[in-house]
């Protein structure tokens, strides 16, 4: 996208999500060895979500198409993609996120790993998401499908 003149943004904090997402594993699978933990009782319904959600993660993928990546990096002028997940939720790949972060240690009960880690990701997604949503709104007619998109989910509850 970049060789089309697509723009970069949010580089800075580029970094602490992959040091995130790393750390989450490792702390993770630390707290299942120490203390030795063992499946939940509920496991299969956690699995069950587990599911669910990477099938709303590929969802997402499949409707972004070759926009997709894990950076923010906007090509000026492109049409914002309102199909697939898009059509209700501006970023369900954090949604995506933001589950995994909770049932993978819970599935182990590895509970310190889903507290912490729902922390971070909250406080990196509050640093992550407004620096998407300016680069949109710089780039592209994102304030226009961003308020038509909230026009449909108004008619949506009235039928």
């Amino acid at each position: 996208m970049k060789k089309r003149g697509a723009k970069e943004f949010g580089q800075s904090h580029y970094r602490i999500i992959v040091f995130i997402h790393t750390m989450f594993f490792i702390i993770y699978l630390l707290e299942v060895k120490i203390w030795q933990t063992e499946l939940s009782p509920v496991w299969p319904y956690l699995l069950s979500l587990f599911i669910l959600t990477q099938i709303l993660r590929i969802w997402a993928i499949l409707s972004l198409g070759k926009c997709w990546n894990t950076k923010i990096i906007i090509l000026p002028g492109v049409q914002i993609v309102e199909k697939g997940p898009y059509r209700f939720l501006k970023h369900p790949n954090y949604l995506v996120v933001a589950i995994e972060f909770i049932i993978i240690p819970i599935m182990f009960q590895a509970y310190f790993t889903a507290f912490l880690f729902t922390i971070l990701n909250g406080a990196i997604l509050a640093i992550r998401i407004p620096a998407e949503e300016k680069a949109l709104n710089e780039l592209t007619e994102y304030p226009i499908s961003a308020w038509l998109k909230f026009k449909n989910l108004k008619n949506v509850n009235k039928a």
